[in-house]
């Protein structure tokens, strides 16, 4: 069998990951825990953003919410490098590359600016897109970026007449679920070619 290849549909704290053969076979799809039980999924967003209604109190000061942020974030280590390596060992092949929704590269690093807005909202997502890239190339895959709301219409542009096919076939071959996020991991796959 040819080399896997992954792609994620990531949400706060989990997310939907598809392995599939270059040749756009799915062996694999799975829901996956991106964060340890009882760890903030969102804390810029929640514990050091400037939203009341997503604080149960006061918003941390820049230094707390930093210590916050780094355990989340090694938690997150923690848990996305455990799911990976589970997946990595269910597959028939080596995985060869992740494909990931893409990021800006200028997004900013520091607490400060990033609990503001426009930063607060996606800052923590970003977060757990950047851990699991960290973690696959620590394993050796190649890192793919893609834009979620134009990766089927480039899967389909790839696959030409066939598309339909290929991408709603998983759910009659696999069964339920076969949900958008599954149909976005995938095409994520079939674009890292």
């Amino acid at each position: 069998m040819t080399a896997m290849r992954l792609g994620t549909a990531d949400h706060l704290g989990w997310a939907v990951v598809v392995a599939a053969t270059a040749d756009h076979q799915v062996v694999d799809r799975r829901r996956i825990e991106l964060i340890e039980p009882g760890v903030p999924v969102a804390p810029i967003h929640h514990c050091g953003g400037p939203h009341q209604l997503h604080r149960s109190g006061e918003p941390l000061r820049d230094t707390e919410l930093a210590v916050l942020v780094a355990d989340v974030r090694a938690s997150v280590v923690r848990a996305a490098s455990a799911a990976l390596a589970e997946l990595a060992a269910a597959v028939p092949a080596p995985i060869t590359s992740l494909s990931l929704r893409t990021w800006p590269a200028s997004f900013p690093a520091d607490i400060a600016v990033q609990r503001r807005v426009p930063y607060e909202s996606r800052a923590d997502a970003i977060m757990y897109r950047q851990v699991l890239a960290d973690v696959a190339r620590n394993r050796g895959w190649a890192i793919h970026l893609y834009d979620s709301r134009t990766v089927e219409a480039e899967a389909a542009r790839l696959l030409g007449e066939g598309t339909d096919d290929v991408l709603r076939r998983p759910r009659a071959t696999l069964g339920p679920p076969w949900a958008k996020d599954h149909r976005v991991a995938f095409a994520a796959t079939i674009v890292a070619a």
